[in-house]
């Protein structure tokens, strides 16, 4: 059957492109909803009219059921579900982080995948805490590459298996992990264990941990975060690489009576307004909710309407090449979100070669804005730049007559050469009045040109307030206001 992945349009690390796995087909991002067939909140075949187009769930309850074991091996797992779509099925790995094991073997639960019709299946990974001891985080890497390999062996190269990345938060260990996985020719690769980082908000650690795992893994694998299912983060981690992602989420915080919107979680109980536009929201009041007798089921359906809407809204972002500026109003939703993002700025550099080249816009959205790929693709880009013998740089100032050629300079990016004025990124960039950080990097700019152009005579043309930042860094240059 295989599984098959191409990517159709590209933002940042981000990409829009199709799932394909026998004849089910998904878009990507995607969102996979975890559904329990004992605890059926929302019907999966409502959950299709939301817009939903895969769920997961798990083999493991599945074979431990006495309800819905035979069923699922008699009728097949859509039938049983009610669900036309992708179904993908964990192998019991959850139940091994909560519990410790499970009494299920590796080719046993696999082959109980096969049999009630998985389209994914998943081995028995170990999914190893972030805080484990780095010898043991090792042996227990073992132990899920020899199951892999198991898996391949027994089912044949074109089953339809993920090949989990493991690794803890040591980045070699997950870049190596990945370059296995790679190796063994799986096109479906969970990055696991990573809910222990999203609980206590370590996003930092997340950025460096998903990197490390996709340095390693084939450029088209189809990457799946496990248990990654809140909207305010689909952004971030869509811009690292991210393609699928899967949560109860939405079903878990509505028991607990909590409200999520795209920027975080509220209580219902604390609430005096529904902000958003479902139907759920459109036609109850705050109070009404609270006192309705099927709250959580309502909560429920509202809580997954608004992440689906996210993973659209994601989608838009990287087809229009706005993921930056989402990414950049998400993520100022929390302190540690925000932390991640800046981890996101600093390690730019090594997304930057994934980039597209061009994109809708450039909107200047403060400080972190400088760190973008754009700026730094510019500031590499412009050293070709050849000048004349006389050269203005014009940043503001006056502009005299006897120079013939005048060179505009736009901050964070710097010298803007006439050829270049229309161009992505400096002509569709949007930045508000000059700040200090901005003309720094800007400036950084206009230093890598003129390095390349020694022999110009160059004259700066700016304002009072930044003379002085021109005449320190360019003291050979003549700087009039």
């Amino acid at each position: 059957m295989g599984i098959y992945f191409e990517v159709i349009h590209k933002d940042i690390a981000g990409r829009v492109g199709k799932l394909k796995v026998g004849d089910k087909t998904i878009k990507t991002p995607a969102l996979l909803p975890v559904v329990n067939p004992h605890l059926q909140i929302i019907p999966p075949s409502e959950m299709k009219k939301m817009g939903v187009e895969g769920i997961i769930t798990n083999a493991y309850i599945f074979s431990k059921s006495e309800e819905y074991c035979d069923q699922a091996l008699e009728r097949g797992l859509h039938d049983v579900l009610d669900f036309d779509g992708l179904i993908m099925t964990d192998s019991g790995s959850f139940q091994m982080s909560v519990y410790g094991s499970v009494d299920i073997t590796n080719e046993e639960t696999i082959s109980f995948q096969r049999d009630i019709g998985s389209d994914i299946w998943v081995p028995l990974d170990i999914p190893t805490h972030p805080d484990t001891d780095r010898e043991e985080v090792i042996a227990q890497m073992q132990i899920t590459m020899d199951r892999m390999r198991e898996a391949k062996e027994i089912f044949g190269p074109d089953a339809p298996l993920s090949g989990p990345v493991q690794g803890a938060v040591f980045e070699d260990l997950r870049e190596s992990a990945g370059r296995a996985v790679s190796e063994m020719e799986f096109a479906y690769c969970p990055v696991g264990a990573v809910v222990p980082l999203m609980e206590s908000y370590r996003y930092r650690e997340l950025v460096d941990v998903i990197i490390a795992a996709k340095k390693g893994l084939n450029p088209g694998a189809c990457v799946h975060l496990f248990g990654a299912g809140h909207p305010s983060m689909f952004a971030l981690a869509v811009a690292l690489g991210c393609d699928v992602f899967d949560s109860a989420a939405y079903a878990l915080y509505a028991k607990e009576g909590r409200y999520i919107t795209p920027s975080g979680t509220l209580k219902l109980e604390e609430m005096s307004e529904l902000p958003c536009a479902c139907p759920v929201c459109r036609s109850h009041t705050a109070d009404e909710l609270r006192k309705s007798p099927d709250k959580q089921k309502l909560l429920a359906y509202h809580n997954l309407a608004v992440t689906m809407a996210e993973i659209s809204r994601v989608r838009a972002a990287v087809q229009e090449g706005t993921l930056w500026e989402l990414v950049d109003e998400r993520c100022r939703a929390h302190p540690r979100l925000l932390d991640g993002y800046r981890r996101l700025l600093d390690r730019a550099a090594e997304l930057e070669h994934l980039d597209r080249a061009t994109k809708r816009r450039f909107f200047y959205r403060g400080s972190e804005s400088c760190d973008r790929t754009e700026v730094k693709k510019y500031h590499e880009m412009i050293p070709r730049v050849k000048l004349a013998e006389v050269s203005l740089i014009d940043a503001g100032g006056p502009i005299p007559s006897r120079f013939a050629e005048v060179i505009g300079f736009k901050p964070p990016f710097g010298p803007v050469p006439y050829e270049l004025a229309e161009t992505f990124p400096v002509g569709p960039c949007e930045i508000p009045s000059w700040d200090e950080v901005m003309v720094a990097y800007g400036i950084k700019g206009l230093a890598a040109l003129l390095a390349t152009n020694p022999d110009t005579k160059v004259t700066i043309s700016t304002t009072e307030k930044w003379a002085p930042q021109f005449r320190t860094a360019f003291p050979d240059c003549e700087v009039i206001v």
